[in-house]
């Protein structure tokens, strides 16, 4: 079972106790099992909406956007609201900023 952090997603080892890329506590009582919907910065083409949807369930980004695009075109513009509305949504991978101070201080 991977384990990854519910602050920034990145991948731990099963028994971490704090994520080593962003620093924050990992709650042992409830671990998050699967990578959590986050629009990363990097490998996004628009938004990063489709990313997000293909790491979190394991899919194929290009499958995704391809049936993005077909569904834009079939629904006339209906998938497009609900992409902006998950743009909206879906949070954003936090900046990894050297020299940045960890959240919360």
């Amino acid at each position: 079972m991977a384990v990854f952090c519910q602050h920034c997603g990145a991948r731990l080892p099963v028994n971490a106790r704090f994520c080593s890329s962003c620093g924050a506590a990992i709650s042992a009582s409830r671990p998050m099992a699967g990578r959590p919907l986050i629009r990363p910065r990097v490998g996004r083409q628009i938004a990063g909406v489709c990313v997000a949807l293909a790491q979190s369930n394991g899919w194929d980004v290009s499958t995704v956007r391809i049936v993005a695009v077909i569904g834009l075109i079939i629904s006339s513009g209906l998938v497009g609201v609900a992409y902006v509305a998950a743009w909206i949504g879906i949070p954003e991978e936090a900046a990894n900023l050297p020299g940045a101070y960890p959240p919360g201080i």
